[in-house]
């Protein structure tokens, strides 16, 4: 279970959620065996948090949507893909440092 301001989601909620989404959305594609994921998994809730309102934050567990992180082609986790209008327009393969997530999201968020 993810934090307040991150919505956990499925295969069934995935459309509605993020590409029907009228704020971006990042989503972490993650999964439960993945350590640099729960690394990653503080951040991505501070940044919920910091965040909300301007930007909706997501995460899937790729085993428990598989078809959805294949037609992304997600292939290492933690991948984090961003979304805007239903389009990804960034995606970041890997860990990564809370700034350098924030100077991400800021990016994202001028495009």
């Amino acid at each position: 279970m993810s934090g307040k301001y991150v919505v956990d989601l499925s295969a069934s909620d995935f459309e509605t959620q993020v590409i029907k989404s009228e704020l971006p959305v990042l989503v972490d594609f993650w999964a439960e065996w993945c350590g640099p994921c729960k690394m990653l998994t503080p951040t991505i809730e501070t940044v919920a948090e910091e965040q909300h309102g301007k930007i909706k934050v997501c995460k899937l567990n790729i085993d428990n949507a598989p078809d959805i992180a294949s037609k992304y082609g997600i292939s290492s986790i933690p991948t984090l893909l961003f979304f805007k209008n239903g389009n990804i327009v960034e995606q970041q393969v890997g860990m990564l440092a809370k700034k350098a997530l924030d100077a991400k999201i800021m990016q994202f968020l001028l495009a």
